[in-house]
């Protein structure tokens, strides 16, 4: 059986952002069962050298979006990074959603060796797309999707392993 970049970038990036969601969504109602403002979760983050809740979401999207269209030689989505309550997080989140269903299976065809270049901590990258896919896109987008299951199970929202895997 061979495996497509597609259901290896796509599929992935929709059904963990689907996951993503259901936590965003227990954890505003659990802000709203436990008298806390939003804005505590919003802001919250593990480290003070780590980017809030909202900073993780926004950067989650930016690879779950910008990881497909590279792949398949479109323009990258830009999103202003002004999200700043759950309802406008969900917004992001639905908005890629949308991006991804954009894309096809043959879309993604032969992009494993498709160039990509762009710039990866302050300098510029090339490489082709699998290993692209593979070694900076997924990589980064499941750090800051754990990132923010980590930022609201440590404030105590009742999250657990099915939650973040969509269960």
């Amino acid at each position: 059986m061979t495996i497509s970049m597609y259901d290896i970038s796509v599929a992935v990036f929709s059904a963990r952002l689907n996951s993503l969601s259901k936590v965003l969504s227990l954890a505003e109602q659990n802000a709203a069962d436990r008298k806390i403002d939003p804005q505590v979760f919003l802001t919250a983050r593990l480290a003070p050298d780590m980017f809030a809740l909202t900073r993780q979401v926004q950067i989650a999207t930016d690879h779950a979006k910008g990881a497909p269209s590279r792949l398949a030689g479109r323009e990258v989505p830009k999103y202003e990074d002004n999200e700043s309550s759950f309802g406008e997080l969900h917004a992001r989140v639905a908005k890629t959603l949308d991006h991804l269903g954009s894309f096809s299976a043959a879309d993604l065809n032969g992009s494993e060796e498709r160039t990509i270049e762009l710039r990866l901590a302050g300098r510029e990258v090339s490489m082709n797309g699998l290993q692209y896919l593979l070694n900076a896109a997924m990589p980064n987008f499941y750090f800051h999707i754990t990132t923010a299951y980590d930022i609201l199970r440590h404030n105590g929202v009742p999250l657990g392993k099915a939650t973040f895997l969509g269960r």
